[in-house]
């Protein structure tokens, strides 16, 4: 806590310097997230061993990290009071995005143990998914009100992002409640889900 004030108080350190790296991270994070999420579904796909420390594992847990410490560094500044109120509300959701990440992936290796290799439908993939998509409206909250022109050249890619995740949490949450659907050949990715139904 003692380095996180060091470099809130640092004169090198600006606050909006940090609240551009809280956005660019927030909308970072999740996109390493999900990119690491496709990875480990086609290894399911290709019947690799599934473990905690799978190597699409690592690299989802190093974009919950990124998250984490956009959440850290929008901790400080809330605290602090360092920050418009402009930006109060796209931090709060970051921070509020990678908890629910943070829990989930906690929840999700839980689950691998139990029950093992689970399908895209489990009770910790949704969850986290929702983590996903609060963090990058975050990071694009953020992004919009900050007068960087440097930064605003990021929003479109922060919008593509938040519209993504929403787009494939919505897509499952459909999943959940059409569950035969995923059965059937065409959804041969999901077929794993299909026992915990």
């Amino acid at each position: 806590m003692k380095l996180l004030q060091k470099i809130s108080n640092s004169s090198f350190v600006k606050p909006y310097t940090l609240i551009s790296v809280v956005s660019i991270l927030a909308v970072i994070g999740p996109v390493i997230v999900v990119s690491a999420g496709f990875w480990d579904a086609i290894s399911h796909l290709q019947k690799e061993p599934e473990f905690f420390w799978s190597s699409p594992h690592i690299v989802v847990y190093t974009g919950v990290s990124i998250t984490s410490c956009a959440a850290i560094l929008g901790t400080v500044l809330l605290a602090r009071k360092l920050i418009r109120k402009s930006f109060k509300t796209g931090i709060i959701l970051v921070i509020v995005g990678s908890a629910i990440q943070l829990i989930s992936g906690f929840g999700d290796s839980i689950s691998h143990e139990i029950y093992g290799i689970d399908g895209l439908i489990s009770w910790s993939h949704q969850p986290l998914e929702l983590g996903l998509v609060l963090a990058s409206l975050g990071g694009f909250m953020i992004l919009k009100n900050n007068e960087n022109p440097k930064l605003k050249m990021f929003i479109p890619f922060s919008v593509v992002t938040f519209l993504f995740f929403t787009t494939w949490l919505l897509f499952n949450l459909v999943l959940i409640f059409g569950h035969t659907i995923q059965c059937i050949p065409v959804y041969e990715i999901f077929s794993s889900g299909c026992a915990i139904l």
